[in-house]
């Protein structure tokens, strides 16, 4: 008898096992990291791009958001100190940082008035010993040459006028958006202040109902983390502008309070802020004193950045936004090339707030001491799902206890008892959540 020969093709080899396929398993995992990657940068790039197109209102609340966060504790001493209505507690806190505000302006504006003459007649005299230093300095030019350089410079920007002139109307663009997102940001602080809590509502009921709860107290924390920022750029702010102000006094007494202000006010770009105020200041003295008392201008300003640098820094700001320095350099770098002056500016608070939210929805609480109960009214309930779906069994079981045994075998069969129609209940207008 002759043995027949098996012709039945082989059994494939199970899914997922090497061989498969001709494509290796690490290439398949780095083409789907790749294709997932892409769609998460392109719906970044979308949103930048959607960011830029409308600086004009979201850059005003961005400023709104930072100003609530610092009248948060004004308003809440008006209204408990001194009985005033959550309405009149919030334009309270709005008009005193306003008063402050208008205050420094008043300060600063009658020093620049008051001590600019003098500094432009040591600029004319600076000018000129710098002239005479070019004739009769190792240089050794002549007046004609110079002269014949400062003809030039003249007719450069006669020759420029219209791209000055442009720049002159742009500015002046620039300036009426500025005002209009003076106001938006008002605005939007003083609502920010009286109705905060019903707008974060709003936000939150926007998302699914099961993220809802896990969303509200990630913004909680983030919160907590740009308050904390806030303050904390406040006083990092306040000792640079203290210090380099004081420098200043001893060299230009007229000036100390103008450059103290801009110093606070550029502190607010972290590290580089700091350094271009700085020069500033150097650049001021430079001109009003002379070569000596600028490099020791030069030293105050290097001190403060070092007491910045090395004490306040990583300590208080490392400490409130939980950011190494290096992320901080980085991330000012990257939101000064992607948006300039606003990106440095709102870098470093973005960065933090996402920081704490994004480890918060991925199981890492940095504040647990705020706790879960805290619970956003969204559409009449501040309770999560779980808590409805509890108590619409609870519901469920007393219905039970009170109706005659006949009736609880058509309790027990009808749909509402089931988690399903809990969830629908649920989802359903004026319903549980």
């Amino acid at each position: 008898m002759t043995a027949q020969t098996d012709h039945r093709t082989p059994d494939p080899l199970p899914p997922g096992r090497p061989g498969t396929t001709p494509v290796p398993d690490s290439v398949r995992s780095a083409a789907a990291w790749s294709w997932r990657l892409l769609l998460v940068g392109a719906a970044i790039a979308a949103g930048l791009w959607l960011v830029t197109q409308l600086k004009v209102i979201v850059v005003p609340i961005a400023v709104a958001l930072l100003l609530t966060v610092l009248l948060t504790p004004v308003q809440r001493f008006y209204a408990r100190h001194l009985r005033m209505s959550r309405g009149l507690a919030s334009g309270a806190a709005l008009i005193s940082l306003l008063v402050v505000l208008a205050g420094l302006v008043t300060v600063a504006g009658q020093q620049i008035v008051g001590g600019f003459q003098d500094l432009r007649d040591q600029a004319v005299d600076g000018f000129e010993q710098f002239t005479d230093w070019l004739a009769e300095g190792p240089l050794g030019l002549d007046s004609t040459t110079i002269s014949h350089w400062l003809d030039q410079a003249g007719s450069a920007v006669s020759e420029n006028q219209d791209s000055i002139v442009s720049g002159a109307l742009g500015a002046a663009t620039t300036l009426g958006h500025v005002v209009a997102g003076a106001l938006i940001a008002l605005f939007c602080t003083f609502f920010f202040l009286l109705d905060g809590r019903a707008i974060w509502s709003w936000v939150v009921g926007l998302l699914p109902l099961r993220a809802r709860d896990r969303v509200h107290q990630a913004g909680r924390r983030g919160i907590v983390t740009l308050a904390a920022y806030t303050r904390t750029q406040i006083l990092v702010a306040a000792v640079d502008a203290v210090g380099i102000g004081v420098g200043a006094a001893f060299f230009v007494p007229g000036l100390a309070v103008p450059l103290g202000i801009l110093v606070f006010v550029g502190s607010f770009i972290p590290i580089v802020g700091a350094i271009v105020t700085g020069s500033i200041a150097v650049l001021v003295v430079l001109v009003a004193q002379g070569w000596v008392q600028a490099l020791v201008m030069l030293g105050i300003v290097l001190l403060v950045q070092q007491i910045e640098g090395h004490i306040l820094q990583p300590f208080l700001m490392g400490h409130a936004v939980s950011l190494h320095p290096v992320a901080v350099l980085l991330v000012v770098a990257a939101g000064s090339f992607a948006a300039g002056i606003v990106g440095a500016l709102f870098a470093v608070p973005l960065a933090a707030v996402l920081n704490t939210v994004v480890l918060y929805l991925h199981g890492h609480d940095k504040f647990p001491e705020l706790g879960t109960e805290d619970r956003i009214v969204v559409r009449g309930s501040p309770q999560p799902p779980v808590v409805a779906r509890a108590e619409a069994d609870l519901q469920v079981a007393g219905v039970r206890r009170r109706r005659p045994r006949r009736e609880r075998s058509a309790v027990e069969d009808s749909p509402v008892a089931g988690p399903e129609d809990a969830g629908a209940a649920d989802d359903a207008p004026g319903g549980a959540r």
